[in-house]
Order: C-alpha cells, then sequence, then structure tokens
C-alpha cells in the first residue's frame, strides 16, 4: 500500500492505521530528516526477523537503529549515559544523527543476541515523530539502500513502493527523500567518535 502523507497537515487518521500495522507485526517505509527508513515495532519478533530477511543479514549480528520521539525513552533500552553525552544529544537531537550508546539486558532479550550496543535516532520529522508517540515505544529503523552503484539512497517514494510492494505493507509517500544518510556518533567509549559523516554537523 503507498500512502500519501502532507507532513504540514498529518492525518491522524492515517497516523493510526500505520500504528495498527506496526502492533500487527508490518513493515513500514517512512520519511525521516535524512533518508528513506524501513521499520518496523521493536515488540514484533517476526517483523524483525523479516527486515532482516531484506537487507540479507543474521538478526543477532544486525546493526539497527531505535527511533525515539524524545529523550525521556533512553533508560528503558540503555545504560546510563553521563551528563556530557546527555547535554550533547540535547543540543543535536531531533536532528539528522545516530548516538551509538551502551544497551542494557532489555536490547539482547528483544533481538536474542548478546548485542551490546543501540544506536539512537530522534529524527527532526514530524511523520515519523507522529508515528512513534502514537505507537508509544521506539521503531525500529534501517535505511533504505539503492541497487545502483552509484546512488546510495533512493529518494523517489514511488520507485521505493515499486521495489518493495511485496516485501513491506506500507510505504508512505511524503515527497521525494534525501540522500545522505545520518552523522554516527560513537559515545560508548571515553572520548565520542564520529563514526560516519553525514547529513548532520555535530554541536
Amino acid at each position: 500500500m503507498l500512502l500519501k502523507i502532507y507532513a504540514e497537515n498529518i492525518s491522524p487518521r492515517h497516523i493510526k492505521s500505520i500504528v495498527d500495522c506496526l502492533n500487527q507485526g508490518g513493515l513500514v517505509i517512512f520519511p525521516t530528516d535524512t533518508v528513506y527508513g524501513l521499520g518496523c515495532s521493536i515488540y514484533q519478533p517476526k517483523a524483525v526477523e523479516r527486515i532482516a530477511r531484506i537487507k540479507g543479514i543474521k538478526k543477532e549480528k544486525a546493526n539497527f537503529s531505535f527511533i525515539f520521539n524524545n529523550l525521556s525513552m533512553l533508560s528503558e533500552f540503555t545504560r546510563p549515559i553521563s551528563s556530557d553525552v546527555y547535554k550533547m544529544m540535547r543540543r543535536n537531537l531531533p536532528g539528522p544523527f545516530t548516538f551509538i550508546l551502551e544497551a542494557n539486558n532489555n536490547i539482547p532479550k528483544l533481538f536474542q543476541s548478546k548485542k551490546k550496543t543501540v544506536g539512537i535516532r530522534i529524527p527532526d520529522e514530524s511523520i515519523i515523530q507522529a508515528i512513534v508517540v502514537e505507537l508509544g515505544h521506539p521503531l525500529m529503523t534501517t535505511s533504505i539502500l539503492d541497487d545502483d552503484k552509484i546512488i546510495e539512497y533512493t529518494t523517489d517514494p514511488e520507485i521505493i513502493y515499486e521495489k518493495f510492494q511485496d516485501k513491506v505493507d506500507i510505504v508512505i509517500d511524503a515527497g521525494f527523500g534525501g540522500n545522505q544518510a545520518s552523522t554516527i556518533v560513537d559515545c560508548t567509549g571515553n572520548e565520542t567518535l564520529i563514526v560516519r559523516q553525514g547529513k548532520g554537523i555535530l554541536e
């Protein structure tokens, strides 16, 4: 299903139908403040497995990120962080960043893995924010990569739909997406490390 949503006039009915789909184990492709993402509810293990299959990786080895709508969700999934890291995240979020933090014991339980870290995203994008608010818990997410060797990310939602319509339940069409991924910031060591410089310039 290709679902047209306008960021400046979001239909609550559309958001509810997306969240119902996620709660039933559905997969959704959605806009973010960087590239289009593919995601599911973190509490739907079969949906997580479906995404791993689409990406061609084992669920246990996957480096999926979580999309939050605010930092109050952090303590449920991460070990305590320093005040410096917290302040840096507050300065830069919502925004085009993925912060890698040490995971607490809830993450291995969710993924049946020995994962010790988790990536955290709070995109500055109203549609995905509305979905996470209505869902009431984080979304698991991964980027939509393009098969083209030159173009890394597909930006046209209609082309994304043509490619993924048999693999996912809903593709949200919010217009053309970006083609630059988030900046990945590793906060698990003694010093903050930029692992990948993307769209975001860290303050």
